[in-house]
């Protein structure tokens, strides 16, 4: 009777881990599919069977990086692949790259009465692409766009500004700069997304854009007066800070993308600047081995303002990195139960040897026998 009872409790406790591993494993690729600004390599390569990964840079507002770097930065990565022997003869890179910029509050208004303050970001290259925003309105603008007067806005603001969300080719006003609505995208959906994006709509436009612009933040205006004309700040000319710079480029053997990323920057914006691994950052391993690391989520060791969509990635990253640990401690159930039934099975095979060895003798001669008599049987008819 105990002997039933104990292998009842350990197959259902073999059952409950097997389960949970598998429920853990469905949660941790939901939560890890939900940021697909990670899976812009995915977007870039479509059904080219070569590997691609994505390789993000994050900088310290008094790193230096800009727009003037941009140049020196592709050239250094051409080289990489290059002496990969990648054909890098195309007029257009032989990579996807993008790069943006925080520029903080502003003051939005539309042709009616509607107007909003707003999160404003400088945009460039294939932003889009990696963004992956659903679109609703209208399209985006690149950087060949004739005009670089066109602004990207989420649902909320162009509710504020026209009440409606179909307002692609009318106007708006950043500081007094008259600018179009290229396109409309859904707001931020996810809870980590909406958690690390705030309240504030959000608008994205081009470098150029922003060179126009007359900068002050809302907090700046707050300070002297609630009700202060932003367009009253003297213009800031040429914009060109980076904070965000990414790519997706060709990684035929691991890490190759990587490390043809870090050595752009290593040296240069050492200490200024935190390089992410998109492509791999949500994979089980990785994230058992960063719970080793776990607190360096808690304490920040370099002044880095990451947009809301990398914040959103790492709090990803903090809670997967608890799931896949629980799950590969819930592997050792099955592991260790398999190798008490191996164990088992050798102790029940050296005592019954003999009788093992006896029926693998006796069926080996019933073969014998009838192998021999099918023949014997053949040869007569013949």
């Amino acid at each position: 009777m105990k002997f039933k009872i104990k292998h009842a409790v350990i197959t259902a406790v073999n059952a409950v881990a097997v389960t949970a591993v598998c429920i853990l494993t469905i949660v941790g690729n939901s939560m890890a599919k939900s940021q697909q600004y990670n899976y812009a390599a995915d977007r870039w390569k479509n059904d080219s069977k070569e590997n691609f990964a994505q390789v993000s840079t994050f900088f310290t507002d008094d790193s230096g990086f800009s727009t003037d770097s941009l140049n020196a930065v592709r050239a250094g990565l051409i080289k990489e692949l290059q002496n990969a022997s990648f054909e890098t003869e195309s007029e257009t890179l032989p990579f996807a790259d993008s790069y943006s910029s925080s520029i903080g509050t502003v003051t939005v208004k539309g042709d009616l009465t509607g107007k909003s303050d707003a999160d404003i970001t400088a945009v460039g290259g294939d932003f889009f692409l990696f963004r992956n925003f659903e679109l609703v309105n209208g399209s985006f603008f690149s950087e060949n766009d004739l005009m670089q007067d066109g602004a990207v806005i989420d649902r909320s603001l162009a509710w504020s500004l026209y009440g409606s969300y179909e307002v692609s080719g009318m106007n708006l006003y950043i500081n007094g700069v008259k600018f179009y609505i290229s396109g409309v995208i859904e707001n931020p959906e996810t809870k980590p997304e909406k958690h690390c994006a705030g309240k504030l709509p959000k608008i994205y436009i081009s470098y150029d854009g922003a060179s126009s612009l007359s900068m002050l933040s809302t907090e700046s205006s707050n300070s002297e007066n609630n009700s202060a004309d932003i367009s009253a700040v003297p213009s800031v000319t040429g914009f060109k800070n980076i904070n965000c710079y990414e790519t997706v480029l060709p990684d035929p053997v691991e890490n190759f993308a990587y490390n043809a990323v870090k050595t752009q920057f290593s040296e240069s914006y050492k200490d200024k600047c935190s390089i992410v691994k998109n492509s791999v950052r949500f994979s089980p391993s990785a994230r058992v081995k960063a719970f080793k690391k776990i607190s360096d989520y808690a304490v920040v060791k370099k002044s880095i303002n990451y947009p809301y969509w990398e914040n959103a990635s790492r709090l990803i990253e903090f809670k997967l990195s608890f799931i896949y640990f629980f799950r590969q401690l819930l592997f050792a159930v099955p592991v260790l139960t398999l190798l008490w039934l191996a164990v088992l099975a050798i102790k029940f095979l050296k005592k019954k040897k003999p009788a093992v060895l006896r029926a693998v003798s006796i069926f080996i001669d019933r073969r014998r026998r009838d192998i021999k008599q099918k023949f014997t049987e053949k040869q007569k008819k013949v």
